[in-house]
């Protein structure tokens, strides 16, 4: 396409996986939220939780300076501390739920406008339809406590059977979760990851369709999933063209058109946010990583 993707979207990158030092909430926090807000390739921004408040006062000020569009990853928040929103014993329900309210808290701060979830484990068949009800629970709490702060919650899918095996899981029972949500929080959506599709077990143009109409948020990422001795095997965001990886350009390129056809680019009162999901593995460099992971989405862009 000739066409400037600025056009359509706002281009971002994830923040504490791009530069997995600061995943856990330590490490250099604005330091590296620097190095992407000086690279003018990126619009926007995903970044994740930061323990030191004097940290964050400094993301916060350099985030205004740079003009990017700001979302707010509570995934690495969640799955650190083993939180489980969808958990049928309610204390540990609840410290989930309180967990995101810290994370909400922050990403208000930050001038972030979503803030990004995940469900808890899958429980197994049996007790499904309880965890479900139990999650649904929470995200209509998170979606009432974010509102009132002007930020809207967003649900990503994961893998149910490889690494994550959380409860959402397939798209179908994503939509239902988003749903039962927007009775009362019609800002509510899903974000749907080329990464995780293949581990779910679903084509790009399976899951997208399904999820059309609650997509509010895109990741672009790989994953391998062939070989369970691999060091990257299950849902390690590794960089594209990793051998025995399951995305690569072609991918990309799929994942982009079925994401026009279905309306989530090209509207003409929006710009939606689309993201890498790209994560260094031992021994590679972060610079370089992200470099090539724009080289592929230029690439598959210049074929549209």
């Amino acid at each position: 396409m000739d066409e400037s993707w600025n056009r359509y979207l706002r281009l971002g990158i994830v923040h504490f996986m791009a530069f997995p030092a600061v995943m856990a909430g330590e490490g250099p926090y604005a330091d590296t939220i620097r190095e992407i807000a000086r690279d003018p390739f990126f619009t926007a921004i995903e970044v994740g939780w930061a323990h030191d408040a004097a940290q964050r006062v400094a993301a916060a000020a350099l985030l205004r300076e740079s003009h990017l569009a700001v979302g707010f990853g509570a995934q690495s928040a969640l799955l650190t501390t083993k939180s489980n929103l969808n958990a049928l014993d309610e204390p540990t329900r609840r410290k989930a739920v309180e967990v995101v309210h810290g994370c909400i808290d922050q990403a208000a701060a930050l001038g972030a406008k979503r803030v990004a979830v995940l469900s808890g484990p899958y429980p197994g068949a049996a007790d499904e339809a309880k965890a479900t009800e139990r999650l649904v629970a929470s995200l209509m709490e998170l979606s009432g406590y974010a509102r009132d702060r002007n930020l809207a919650i967003t649900m990503e899918t994961f893998d149910r059977t490889v690494e994550k095996k959380s409860l959402v899981g397939p798209t179908t029972l994503a939509v239902k979760v988003s749903e039962a949500v927007r009775k009362e929080y019609r800002e509510f959506g899903l974000m749907l990851d080329l990464s995780h599709m293949p581990l779910l077990g679903e084509s790009v143009r399976e899951s997208l369709i399904t999820g059309r109409d609650h997509l509010v948020h895109a990741h672009i990422g790989n994953c391998v999933m062939g070989d369970p001795k691999h060091p990257a095997y299950g849902d390690a965001h590794p960089r594209f063209g990793i051998a025995g990886g399951e995305n690569d350009t072609p991918e990309v390129l799929e994942y982009l058109r079925v994401l026009f056809e279905i309306g989530f680019l090209g509207a003409t009162n929006r710009l939606p946010f689309l993201s890498f999901e790209v994560k260094p593995q031992p021994g590679e460099d972060p610079a370089t990583v992200i470099a090539s992971t724009k080289r592929v989405f230029a690439d598959a862009w210049a074929q549209l």
